[in-house]
């Protein structure tokens, strides 16, 4: 067994969301104790990773220990730490670093909890451990059904967890706050246009007349709370409607979800890769699975609920219906969101709609594809630039639109610019340091004066200037007369300045499975498929050709309690 010398050394990893500090203790030549002194990785999500990868580390006295599934980037980032700390003790950095990279041809943790029979059963199986899934777990369960929800990965979450952490509801406390006019007409008139009209209007209306619900019941039933008096102003929307989850990203929502599920007797089963829809007589009965390579069998008597999220990380799906969307491509989505619900409802002759209509994210790590939550100064009144030192487009269009001119621009990246008077506005730099921190080592992010920033970013300056001074004069009179744009313009004027690089990477797909307005799966004819339900971003059709900014979160949160609610009917 390796030996290393003693004492206390730190290293820093990088991880999902940024850096993360340990602390590694060595006693007897022994791996003693790993302490993280700081990160910033996304809770519940990463948890897995903090929990198992020190202890196997611990055990074995050495960095070669295999990721958790789901958890990939954490893990790496942790074993990173720990090698960077064994290197400052004196040990060989050639040889951790070979160890460090032999890690990839492991497999990885799959983490399962329960043990399982061959066979088990339930009045409901959910498939997908997201907003949507949890929500209609918590709904169904509060109607007296014994509920089983499946989940692939290590934890629940989804890729909800990594949303921008807004959630559309108009007439939220925030909204009364600011006395800021709203209605679910409104929203449903703004849908319809970021949507082109395609949007299945029986299926909004119904998201629009409930968001409201659906935001006091989080509130009353589930716990959940939210920053006062804050909103996000996602582009395309009349007026800001976007309210914000209390602390960072959408954690708030996703552990109070969990917390009430498990309170309420849900069985949250992870590490469970759903392989098909099991159906009797026409009648869909359960699911069959794999749980560490072994299969097991879930039977609802009730039904099944698939909330298993879109396919924006299987490349070969995106290209199946848009061939545009290929390998050049990131996503801004976690590694589970590979299409496995359409992929079974494929082979049971479900009915799609709209799958070509795949969405990409403007302001994404154009190395990483990660959605940048310090971007999200486009919204509070940073201007988005290009090479030239140009603005090229309205900062608060349709996503797609925004999308489609960054890849018009040289090297195909756009160039956020704010001040002093956009940052206060949400403190988008102060409250994601470690995002920060990731941009600046990327070369992706700097901050100091105009001058300076323009340089390291090679934009032109003389132009740059040109164009904010420009700004200013219209945030001076109100009125952007070059792009229209919407909401409140701020002015940029006091330093220090930030210039980011961002990139688009595919975000949301709007196409998938067809269903009716109890949420029942329809099949190619237009027939229920008595006994499978749907919800979140599987079903198709809701959006149209675009989906706006923060409805995604108010989609699997109305439809999700909703589908717990029709299938106990």
């Amino acid at each position: 067994m390796q030996k290393y010398k003693d004492g206390s050394f730190k290293g820093i990893g990088l991880g999902y969301a940024g850096e993360i500090e340990a602390l590694v203790m060595v006693v007897h030549g022994k791996i003693h104790s790993i302490e993280f002194l700081s990160h910033n990785e996304t809770p519940v999500i990463s948890e897995p990773a903090f929990n198992l990868v020190p202890v196997k580390i611990i055990e074995k006295n050495t960095i070669m220990v295999p990721n958790v599934k789901g958890c990939s980037m954490s893990s790496q980032g942790i074993k990173e730490a720990v090698m960077n700390a064994l290197v400052l003790s004196g040990e060989n950095s050639e040889d951790l670093f070979q160890e460090f990279k032999a890690v990839e041809n492991l497999d990885k943790i799959v983490i399962c909890k329960n043990k399982f029979k061959t066979r088990e059963n339930f009045d409901i199986v959910i498939v997908g451990g997201g907003g949507a899934g949890l929500s209609a777990a918590i709904s169904a369960s509060n109607l007296g059904a014994k509920v089983v929800l499946l989940e692939k990965m290590a934890a629940v979450g989804g890729n909800t967890l990594v949303s921008m952490g807004g959630i559309n509801i108009p007439g939220s406390d925030a909204q009364i706050s600011k006395k800021i006019e709203d209605n679910p007409e409104l929203y449903y008139n703004d849908a319809l246009v970021g949507g082109d009209g395609e949007n299945n209007k029986e299926l909004f209306k119904i998201l629009s007349e409930n968001a409201l619900d659906t935001y006091n019941w989080l509130k009353e039933d589930i716990g959940v709370e939210f920053k006062k008096d804050e909103l996000i102003h996602f582009g395309v929307h009349t007026v800001p409607r976007a309210a914000i989850f209390k602390g960072k990203y959408v954690v708030e929502l996703i552990s109070k979800l969990r917390k009430k599920a498990e309170n309420l007797g849900v069985e949250i089963r992870t590490g469970v890769e759903a392989k098909e829809i099991i159906t009797k007589d026409q009648e869909v009965i359960g699911i069959k699975a794999l749980v560490e390579g072994k299969s097991v069998e879930f039977f609802g008597s009730r039904g099944v609920i698939f909330t298993t999220g879109g396919f924006s990380g299987n490349i070969e799906m995106r290209k199946k219906y848009n061939p545009e969307l290929d390998e050049r491509y990131k996503t801004t989505n976690q590694s589970g969101i590979t299409g496995d619900g359409h992929l079974m409802c494929e082979k049971l002759g479900v009915d799609f709609i709209h799958m070509s209509y795949i969405q990409t994210f403007p302001i994404s790590n154009p190395l990483t594809g990660t959605l940048s939550h310090v971007g999200g100064s486009r919204f509070d009144g940073a201007i988005l630039v290009n090479r030239s030192g140009k603005r090229f487009v309205e900062e608060l269009e349709r996503r797609d639109i925004v999308s489609q001119a960054i890849l018009g621009q040289d090297g195909g990246v756009g160039y956020l610019v704010w001040g002093q008077e956009v940052e206060a506005v949400a403190n988008r730099t102060t409250d994601n340091k470690a995002e920060v921190n990731s941009l600046i080592r990327a070369d992706l992010f700097i901050e100091g004066n105009i001058a300076e920033c323009s340089k390291k970013m090679n934009v032109n300056l003389a132009t740059l200037k040109d164009t904010i001074n420009t700004y200013n004069s219209y945030a001076e009179n109100g009125k952007d007369q070059e792009f229209n744009r919407r909401g409140n313009l701020i002015k940029i004027k006091k330093g220090p300045f930030y210039i980011q690089t961002a990139a688009p990477a595919v975000h949301h797909t709007m196409g998938g499975i067809k269903i009716n307005s109890e949420n029942e799966v329809l099949d190619v004819k237009g027939n229920i498929i008595k006994g499978l339900y749907a919800a979140g971003e599987i079903v198709g059709g809701i959006h149209g050709t675009n989906r706006l900014g923060g409805n995604a979160i108010t989609d699997i949160l109305v439809f999700g309690k909703r589908v717990g609610e029709k299938i106990m009917k």
